[in-house]
């Protein structure tokens, strides 16, 4: 049986000697990366692979950027258009490869672009500028920030994630007419700025990742006549001990949906939980220290035994191996140096090279 190939593609702010998306091959039993090549962009703050994997789509300073992927992991350039805004920090995409969206942190809008037959990105669909004050009319982080945004597995509902306004926007996708209509509000905790949601891979419960609290809310989500229902259930820390200084970056989910990790910024660490499958919740397995400065970004290895710290501040890749059974995790070679690392998505090769 042939052993299968991923690349890891890493996105960094364009900064002395980084000028974009580094392309590692990974051996994933042996949980360990290496850089193939680079590919030119300008400050890609997120990016991901298409539900079809034939496109990568990428935030630059002038809108969105598409990529055709080639069959060895490598990025051939097709097109860029502009948001109609300020530069994005996040963007997602539909299961069909119908549209891209794209969160606004710094003008607090929501972009809609249509993609497509051939994976370039189209002209704009629709625009929403969120509006009102968080925490505090005097502080800039209380005005709407748009830190995330993320289509719900049903693929009928776009959640914007809003750290200054401390609630998730759900909004209506019209397909047909390219068109957003907000649906639902889920109202975080005064002061928790949300930072980024992820689904289960069942479908039935939502995680929010709160910046300022540093904590993680647990939904259970479902889709009905009415729209959609968000229930929490739970409401978990992932610090060991208070730490004012502490402010929650990234979040995501084991390959298997199993374990969900998260990464904190002043402490410098990473909490991993279990989610229960029968009823969403989280268990804390165990709190590792990343041996750098700032983890913006983390990812899980495919083989559910090893994962990646984006330390952005240190300028470096750190790999960890993790036992949950003695729940604990050990660094797994030495780190990677790269300038201000920000983003990253695994992506499997469909065919072998």
């Amino acid at each position: 049986m042939k052993q299968e190939r991923y690349v890891a593609y890493v996105g960094t702010y364009t900064h002395e000697h980084s000028i974009g998306i580094h392309i590692y091959d990974l051996d994933v039993n042996e949980g360990t990366m290496k850089e193939r090549r680079v590919v030119n962009i300008t400050n890609p703050s997120d990016l991901l692979v298409s539900g079809n994997k034939k496109f990568l789509y990428s935030i630059t300073d002038d809108g969105v950027k598409a990529f055709k992927v080639l069959a060895d992991g490598d990025l051939e350039p097709m097109n860029e258009q502009w948001i109609g805004g300020m530069r994005g920090c996040y963007l997602d995409v539909d299961d069909e490869n119908r549209y891209v969206f794209v969160g606004g942190y710094h003008d607090g809008r929501v972009s809609m672009l249509h993609l497509n037959e051939d994976g370039s990105v189209g002209a704009i669909a629709d625009g929403i500028f969120h509006k009102g004050l968080g925490r505090n009319a005097a502080d800039r982080s209380s005005r709407p920030h748009v830190n995330c945004v993320k289509v719900t597995p049903d693929q009928k509902y776009l959640c914007a994630v809003d750290g200054g306004l401390d609630h998730v926007k759900v909004y209506k996708i019209d397909y047909a007419n390219g068109k957003l209509k907000l649906a639902d509000i889920i109202h975080g905790d005064l002061d928790s700025a949300p930072k980024m949601i992820r689904f289960s891979k069942d479908g039935k419960n939502a995680y929010v990742l709160n910046e300022l609290k540093n904590t993680v809310d647990v939904y259970n989500y479902s889709e009905g006549e009415n729209g959609t229902a968000f229930e929490r259930i739970q409401t978990i820390s992932t610090e060991d001990r208070k730490n004012d200084h502490s402010s929650s970056q990234n979040m995501e989910f084991s390959f298997d949906g199993r374990y969900l990790y998260c990464s904190n910024a002043g402490p410098n660490e990473i909490s991993i939980f279990e989610r229960d499958a029968d009823t969403g919740k989280l268990m804390l397995v165990c709190i590792t220290k990343i041996s750098g400065d700032f983890p913006k970004a983390l990812a899980v290895f495919p083989d559910n035994r090893h994962f990646m710290s984006l330390n952005h501040e240190s300028n470096e890749i750190c790999t960890f191996m993790i036992n949950y059974e003695k729940k604990y995790a050990l660094m797994h070679g030495r780190p990677q140096k790269i300038d201000k690392p920000n983003c990253v998505y695994i992506h499997k090769l469909e065919k072998d090279t």
